[in-house]
């Protein structure tokens, strides 16, 4: 059987930014087996150094090297993480030395400086963007004369993480709104929603993946039983075709694909933050 390798994501900040690259090369290696940590705000010599003695002893406990993926820039602290003897996968090395030699000039290596909130307009963009996601989530509130986008589709085929995500991390106004039985049994648009076709965008799932979702939020009920979730499903993608709302299935899709998808079919161009 293969050795489980540890894996550390390590940063100065909140190391978000080395977990989803070190996730991203991870994945490229189906045959292996890996047990990941992320350690974050890694911001002087003391937590670097207890940093190094958490990655030397995972090392002796999986009989194995462990692996650190770093967004640390500080030359020093670095060098203590690398005491470890851990393989060090710098994230930013491979684009320092290049970008350095165009633009003539040396980077800063401020512990914390890529992590600095720096654009309060951009910060206050997120948070009215989540707001309005929480306060348009499961079809609460119908006015969406202010949203960038509506996702539609059945109860628990992604519709409320996907607008999270999109507030969070792009500050997209996202409204989402379930397809009830009622507006199932109609066949068509429901009215409320037909004068913002434009900002309309279904999202659909498996049955099987459906049921089994509901299953665990109520158990052998009329909701999560398979016939219910087929006929649901059926209804509501025929739905959508007839309408001509684009649709896209969540069922193996990650919550970052899915919405770059909508944003990219709806023509809605933001940074990710």
């Amino acid at each position: 059987m293969t050795a489980i390798r540890p894996v550390f994501y390590v940063s100065d900040g909140t190391g978000i930014t080395a977990e989803t690259i070190g996730h991203s090369l991870l994945t490229q290696f189906p045959g292996m087996r890996f047990v990941t940590d992320r350690i974050p705000f890694v911001d002087d010599a003391d937590k670097a150094r207890g940093a190094a003695e958490e990655i030397r002893r995972a090392g002796l406990e999986h009989g194995t090297r462990p692996i650190v993926v770093n967004s640390s820039i500080d030359p020093e602290l670095n060098a203590i993480l690398a005491a470890s003897g851990a393989l060090m996968l710098d994230v930013f090395a491979p684009f320092i030395d290049p970008l350095e030699r165009e633009l003539g000039m040396h980077r800063d290596s401020r512990v914390g400086q890529a992590h600095g909130m720096v654009d309060f307009e951009t910060y206050h963009r997120r948070i009215n963007a989540m707001n309005y996601a929480l306060a348009h989530d499961d079809g609460v509130s119908t006015d969406y004369s202010d949203a960038d986008l509506i996702l539609i589709g059945v109860s628990r085929a992604g519709k409320t993480p996907t607008c999270v995500y999109l507030a969070l991390h792009h500050g997209v106004r996202a409204a989402n709104y379930p397809l009830t039985e009622e507006d199932l049994e109609l066949e068509r648009l429901p009215p409320k929603l037909r004068p913002f076709r434009g900002k309309l965008f279904g999202l659909t799932i498996e049955p099987a993946r459906l049921h089994q979702i509901r299953q665990e939020r109520r158990p052998n009920s009329r909701y999560a039983q398979m016939e219910t979730c087929k006929r649901e499903v059926a209804v509501a993608e025929a739905l959508l075709r007839s309408e001509g709302i684009p649709m896209l299935s969540t069922t193996h899709a990650s919550i970052e694909e899915i919405s770059s998808r909508v944003l990219e079919h709806l023509d809605i161009n933001r940074e990710m933050f």
